[in-house]
């Protein structure tokens, strides 16, 4: 029997292959598989595919996976949750499938069925906990268009906009510019209205290196605008402390993850650095968060 974690995001998809035990057999990377604007069709075409190819490296391209459990970004409503749930099951990549949220795969991995408050920040943002007495909720995840604060796609857009303030002389000179430009091979600031208008969303969201890049060198405002997005996303967690903990100074272990969020980066010392006072009851959790592993896991429950 083999089961499979599906961890799907705007950016990337990650995929784990294990055995009845949940020992890991093998795991492989693939592209972004949210469901956003091409539909839950395009997202399951890019399980598919991950999911043949990590039962390939598995040497079990033969065999019908018992279940597949995928936390995708994106479904955190029941209309695209079911659609992709559909989509998949057509294409029987299991004998059953489960469809949740990356949220909620990520938040397995971190506590089990135990308390505490996850923090995603990748392409998109969204928060999501569970409550000493069982009582789950979330916060933020609304999509690029009205939501995702804080998000790398989020943070890119705005030093964008002030990039091309600076240009104009309604804001003053910023780094953001040049280093920009230089990153989506623009050689004019007028090139970037086309660009922007064309780019995937991954390719906009791939520019908050970039952005955070500017501000550890100093530059005041990608600074201003990653500390603003630190911001956002500390409110996500101070509001579900609220809702789930009594308040933000009850003891509350929260996990941080995503590609805004691994150890070591500036928005991750800067969103710890605010949970402090933000959050005085956080306990935050030093371990790396692994969304397709706790997908797994919810796949192996019975």
């Amino acid at each position: 029997m083999f089961f499979l974690g599906i961890d799907g995001g705007g950016t990337k998809t990650r995929a784990v292959v294990a055995d009845a035990h949940g020992h890991v057999i093998t795991s492989l990377t693939g592209a972004g598989s949210a469901v956003g604007a091409e539909g839950a069709d395009a997202s399951a075409t890019v399980i598919a595919a991950l999911v043949a190819d990590a039962l390939a490296a598995a040497g079990q391209h033969d065999v019908t996976p018992s279940v597949l459990c995928a936390g995708i970004a994106g479904t955190g409503r029941e209309e695209p949750r079911k659609k992709l749930q559909r989509a998949l099951q057509a294409r029987g990549l299991a004998e059953r499938i489960i469809v949740t949220t990356d949220a909620h795969v990520a938040l397995a991995d971190a506590f089990g069925d135990g308390p505490g408050i996850i923090l995603i920040a990748g392409t998109g943002s969204a928060c999501f906990g569970r409550s000493p007495t069982d009582v789950e909720d979330r916060c933020g995840g609304w999509g690029p268009v009205i939501g995702d604060e804080g998000s790398a796609l989020w943070l890119a857009r705005r030093a964008l906009s002030a990039a091309t303030a600076s240009a104009d002389g309604r804001e003053p000179d910023t780094a953001l510019l040049g280093a920009l430009l230089t990153a989506t091979q623009c050689d004019e600031t007028d090139d970037l209205i086309a660009w922007a208008s064309q780019a995937p969303a991954a390719d906009v969201a791939a520019l908050a290196a970039v952005v955070l890049r500017v501000a550890e060198n100093g530059d005041q405002r990608a600074s201003t605008i990653a500390a603003i997005a630190a911001e956002e996303l500390v409110l996500h967690v101070r509001t579900l402390a609220r809702r789930l903990f009594v308040d933000e100074r009850a003891a509350v272990n929260v996990a941080l993850t995503g590609g805004l969020l691994v150890r070591g980066s500036l928005m991750r010392k800067l969103v710890e650095h605010r949970l402090r006072s933000a959050v005085p009851g956080a306990v935050v959790r030093a371990d790396e968060v692994d969304g397709a592993r706790g997908a797994v896991k919810l796949a192996l429950r019975p």
